[in-house]
């Protein structure tokens, strides 16, 4: 016998309590119950019949409580999860009594019109004293899944003391796609099986697309110089992750830049005749090979990916207007010339009866042109708004001459993770708040949150706090919560009950935050230029007088994020997502080692002055009755600069270890192509102090032999620094 429930539901808001539930994204509409152990096991039943997707995603839930060493069982005792369809009797009255009492009715027609298409519904289902569980319903497969993933949620905890939050749950999606724009042309390309952890991972947080980027890293047998082998996807490959995809309610949207950002594919002599610019990176519109170069390539992945969109970019045209088509930007203006080539690709791919997506920033600024446009291409096109910084008064400018003009709209927020030794969580957070909030708003019907790999180094598990609140964004209506996520991450993605793993991820930020809001680098710099440049070069030295003042704060920040997610891992060896903290625990590492290295080198410019300065007592000292010899002594001040306990060595073997780190890292994901040029530079950097280590050698010999140093200069060592500004006090974590 089933139980109605007595009380409305109400809807999670802040401010947040001990008792809140921890998900991600947080449901609309949430009661929170009881909690039932799960020492004897969960069952889990489908009511019949069991549709082949429902099945799939019973299986996938039993997969994850295997991994988590819960078990399931068919005990009538135990407590129970059970699936059951609204079209099944069952199902419409689970629906109906998830309704407020006003609005319950028997057996209703339908769902309500916003849940059809992804919504669920989870309820409480006592069914007897010994037999308690939930059970949900939803409309279709991608419903049912998206509530067995709550249910992965609502399971906190592993193995025997594992217990099953009771809740009452009605939750839909605010937009219809969202998605994950994957950058795998700058650098490093996910690995199959990588991918197949992307498609799972976004599934478990309710997103619908995956968007991997191509430039020159799809294979085209239409265009065999288009890709490099072992450096890019295959049609195998793509055939694979397209069925994979499929079972998690993914559907795959492949972007092949089609305009810009084709240098690597222009530097043919092939394709010299369609370039703007000589081994430019833009295509020449007004060339009569560009329309055919994209029809084989497009039509090729139709066939690869055969979901309802195709990208073709049209993103940062740069060189239109430089080369070929000066002459017509000059007459027409560049935005007529764009759109013009834009409109050609789009009737040109007609026949294959896809929705194209392309970028806005180029358009955006010619908002009577945008209105002009044909409704055809309106009507075969999605806009994709992007902004990656947070905007204060919000991000109307990107919206509103679309919106205007009547073309759908997608947003494309960034995770803010490239250039970064770690992501730029809090300008990441704010950005993917901001903008997809403002993109409801503007009636968007789509969030793809971005990932860039702009310098090639960066690491794809840094990059699952900005992914996971980009699936939170997406799916909950308006601004979503950026301290409810915070609060939850870690709980939900590693399963730690500590808190611990959320402060070191609030450690993390902070340092990150400390080097952005002191302005150490601006313009297109990242914090991993901070970490390759030379301290003692005339650049180098520019950067070192803005660090000064945050190093020792910087470290203390990275270094209480190691400890945190040590302690962390003492208290729960099992953690999951083991690849994700490693690759947090490397960036809190190398972070680090940035102030580490800057301290250094100041450091030794001041003993090496010292040493300069303690000459003439030195050579001049007279033995007398109680007289001392200068201390520290100049062997000494050089042996701290090379020597057993040197700080050049301490250099040498931090950039080493981390390169075997990094290395470590990158193949836990990507394919080995394009590694070797970052750890090339492991290498150089580390070469660089080597080489300091042989002049100062050779500076302690003369001292020697001579009781002479060479000039600062000749070594290459600057000047001694000014004394810095004391470093702002460091707070550390919450308690």
């Amino acid at each position: 016998m089933r139980f109605t429930l007595s009380a409305a539901l109400f809807v999670l808001t802040l401010p947040l309590t001990a008792q809140t539930l921890h998900l991600i994204p947080m449901p609309r509409q949430v009661t929170p119950a009881a909690t039932l152990p799960l020492s004897t096991g969960i069952r889990i039943d489908c009511a019949s019949p069991c549709d082949s997707e429902d099945a799939f995603a019973i299986a996938d839930l039993k997969q994850t409580l295997a991994d988590r060493h819960i078990a399931t069982t068919d005990a009538a005792s135990a407590p129970h999860i059970l699936v059951t369809r609204f079209d099944t009797k069952i199902g419409r009255a689970t629906y109906a009594e998830s309704l407020p009492p006003a609005q319950q009715s028997p057996q209703p027609v339908a769902m309500a019109p916003e849940m059809a298409a992804e919504g669920y519904v989870i309820l409480p289902d006592p069914n007897g004293a010994h037999d308690a569980g939930l059970v949900i319903t939803a409309n279709t497969a991608s419903g049912i899944f998206y509530a067995l993933q709550t249910i992965k949620q609502l399971i906190v905890g592993d193995g025997l003391t594992a217990t099953l939050q009771i809740a009452t749950i009605r939750d839909w999606p605010a937009m219809q796609y969202r998605g994950l724009h994957d950058d795998l042309s700058r650098g490093p390309i996910d690995t199959l099986d990588f991918q197949k952890k992307l498609i799972r991972t976004l599934a478990a947080y309710k997103d619908n697309i995956y968007s991997p980027y191509f430039e020159s890293t799809q294979a085209y047998a239409s265009n065999p110089l288009a890709a490099i082998p072992g450096a890019s996807m295959s049609a195998d490959d793509a055939r694979q992750l397209v069925a994979y995809a499929r079972q998690y309610h993914i559907t795959v949207i492949p972007e092949q830049e089609a305009f810009g950002h084709l240098r690597h594919m222009l530097q043919w002599e092939q394709y010299a005749d369609v370039a703007e610019t000589p081994h430019g990176a833009v295509l020449s519109p007004g060339q009569p090979g560009s329309i055919p170069l994209i029809h084989n390539m497009f039509n090729e992945l139709s066939t690869l990916y055969p979901g309802p969109f195709l990208h073709i970019g049209g993103d940062e045209t740069f060189d239109l207007g430089v080369g070929r088509t000066r002459s017509d930007v000059d007459t027409q203006g560049l935005a007529t010339v764009y759109l013009d080539f834009l409109q050609k690709i789009v009737t040109d791919l007609q026949p294959l009866h896809r929705k194209l997506l392309f970028w806005g920033d180029i358009a955006q600024d010619a908002p009577d042109l945008l209105k002009a446009m044909p409704q055809s291409f309106k009507d075969q096109t999605i806009v994709l708004a992007w902004g990656y910084t947070p905007i204060a008064k919000g991000f109307s400018g990107y919206l509103k001459p679309y919106a205007d003009a009547g073309f759908q709209l997608w947003v494309s927020p960034a995770i803010n993770n490239y250039r970064q030794v770690w992501p730029n969580q809090q300008q990441a957070l704010e950005d993917i708040q901001g903008f997809t909030r403002d993109g409801q708003k503007f009636g968007a019907t789509g969030q793809l949150n971005t990932l860039w790999d702009d310098d090639g180094e960066s690491l794809a598990n840094m990059n699952w706090y900005g992914i996971l609140f980009g699936c939170a964004a997406a799916w909950q209506p308006g601004e979503t919560s950026i301290p409810q996520f915070q609060s939850s991450f870690g709980q939900v993605f590693h399963g730690d009950s500590t808190g611990l793993i959320n402060q070191a991820q609030d450690e993390l930020t902070a340092a990150m935050s400390l080097i952005h809001d002191n302005k150490i680098i601006s313009g297109t710099e990242g914090t991993d230029g901070l970490f390759w440049i030379d301290p003692w070069s005339k650049d180098g030295q520019d950067f070192a007088t803005r660090m000064r003042p945050i190093n020792a704060t910087l470290r203390l920040h990275a270094e209480h994020a190691i400890v945190l997610l040590a302690q962390a891992r003492n208290a729960n060896p099992t953690l999951r997502e083991q690849d994700a903290l490693d690759a947090m625990d490397f960036g809190a590492r190398r972070i680090d080692f940035l102030g580490l290295k800057f301290q250094l080198a100041d450091e030794m410019a001041a003993g090496y002055a010292q040493a300069e300065a303690t000459i003439p007592s030195t050579v001049n000292y007279k033995p007398t009755p109680g007289g001392h010899r200068p201390k520290p002594s100049i062997p000494a001040l050089l042996s701290d600069i090379n020597g057993v306990n040197g700080r050049l060595q301490d250099l040498t073997y931090g950039y080493s270890q981390l390169r075997d780190m990094f290395q470590q890292q990158w193949l836990r994901t990507y394919r080995p192509a394009n590694l070797r040029p970052v750890l090339e530079r492991y290498d150089f950097t580390t070469a660089l102090w080597l080489s300091r280590i042989d002049k100062v050698r050779t500076a302690q010999r003369q001292w020697s032999d001579s009781k002479t140093l060479p000039a600062a200069a000749y070594l290459g060592i600057p000047a001694p620094p000014v004394p810095a500004t004391p470093s702002p006090m460091y707070v550390g974590p919450k308690p």
